[in-house]
């Protein structure tokens, strides 16, 4: 059992954060990849407001890998290879393939609902959106290799992997989900051959989930992950649904303007990074009894929280001087406009999702649920619509 990055102070935890939310930065290129595709975008309602719900959902099969690799490395539950790995890594990986291909499914059924009310959209785009995000979602699983062996290097460097892992990967995906997003809409466009080749894309990730279930019935570790992870996966549906509404409604109100669809993604990564760095430093002091299950024992989670805002906040203010530089747009004015509309989110969304994130873990813990199936994947949701949210006012109050 290693208890690596555990103890270490404020300066530390600044520093090794800085440089994982810096990867964040990164997320500027998904929203350069939103901002030159506002023609395919606006093709129907559905297609920018699945948009957000893609990146969202990608939170229930990251969060729950990373989540449950970092508190199995510090266990000793899990080792650090691929090969000649414990029995729970294997179930792992089986259980994240069902649940990617159920989230797909939900998300869509219950944009359905969301879209007949809100979008005016109607049963007849359904399966073109089913078929869209499930290619999508598919494509997507193949960055868990890579949050597999991000995990293990930063266990075996000793750095911690609750704090690596998640900030790194949530931004590589964005990006990622972004591009094949692009790629799965421009296909479905072209005509009836693109519409046939994702839809027989679709056929895969359906048969490997009828093999995976047909083999673990019976398996415990396995039923359990899927039974904790389904409950999670119904509020991160619904949530997400939320945040593509929240965009719907964003998009309206700065029509044209490209610095801030630049910054959305970054900045709900950002915080999403946040949100994860707090919840999964506490499930695993949970988990080695450093934590007591108490919203008291805040205080002793403290120098997590606050490094991780301290670096937020430095990162919201690097993506805003760069989203106004791309564009050749900064002035003395812009940047105070700008810079205050992210200073203004980044304060209402971090304490939002600081409080929910610490909630979710200690009550799962109380109840007995591994906190591991459910923190990271509801923080990140919660992340993407808390962000929305706050956006949304700033953009109220300043602009």
């Amino acid at each position: 059992m290693s208890h690596a990055g555990i103890s270490k102070n404020f300066w530390e935890m600044f520093k090794e954060t800085s440089l994982t939310f810096s990867f964040g930065l990164g997320g500027l290129f998904a929203g350069i990849m939103l901002a030159s595709q506002l023609g395919i975008f606006n093709l129907s309602p559905w297609i920018i407001t699945l948009y957000p719900i893609v990146i969202s959902a990608k939170g229930v099969g990251s969060g729950l890998l990373s989540g449950r690799l970092s508190t199995g490395l510090h266990l000793g539950t899990i080792h650090p290879r691929f090969f000649g790995n414990t029995k729970n890594f294997y179930k792992l990986i089986e259980a994240l393939i069902v649940l990617n291909l159920v989230t797909s499914v939900t998300i869509c059924a219950i944009s359905l609902v969301f879209g007949y009310l809100l979008w005016d959209i109607t049963m007849a785009d359904f399966p073109a959106m089913l078929a869209v995000v499930v290619a999508t979602m598919a494509l997507g699983l193949l960055l868990s290799f890579v949050t597999i062996k991000v995990s293990f290097i930063s266990f075996e460097r000793g750095l911690d992997p609750d704090v690596v892992v998640y900030p790194i990967m949530s931004t590589v995906a964005d990006i990622f989900i972004t591009i094949c997003y692009i790629v799965v809409l421009n296909l479905f466009f072209i005509g009836t051959l693109g519409q046939w080749i994702v839809g027989l894309s679709c056929l895969l990730p359906v048969f490997l989930v009828f093999y995976i279930l047909s083999k673990n019935l019976r398996e415990v570790e396995f039923i359990k992950t899927l039974k904790e992870s389904m409950a999670t996966m119904l509020l991160v549906a619904f949530m997400v649904n939320v945040t593509g509404t929240l965009l719907l409604g964003i998009s309206h109100f700065v029509v044209e303007r490209l610095e801030i669809y630049t910054i959305y993604t970054a900045l709900i990564g950002m915080i999403g990074n946040v949100g994860s760095v707090i919840g999964s430093t506490a499930t695993t002091k949970l988990a080695l009894g450093l934590l007591a299950p108490s919203y008291s024992s805040m205080r002793n989670h403290a120098k997590n929280i606050f490094s991780a805002w301290t670096a937020s906040i430095l990162m919201f203010i690097v993506l805003a001087v760069m989203s106004l530089s791309i564009y050749g747009m900064f002035s003395f004015s812009s940047f105070y406009t700008l810079i205050s509309v992210v200073l203004v989110t980044n304060v209402l969304a971090v304490a939002t999702i600081t409080i929910l994130t610490y909630s979710v873990s200690i009550l799962t813990f109380k109840k007995g649920l591994d906190p591991d199936n459910f923190v990271i994947p509801v923080e990140s949701s919660l992340a993407d619509s808390v962000t929305s949210i706050a956006m949304l006012v700033a953009l109220l109050l300043i602009m």
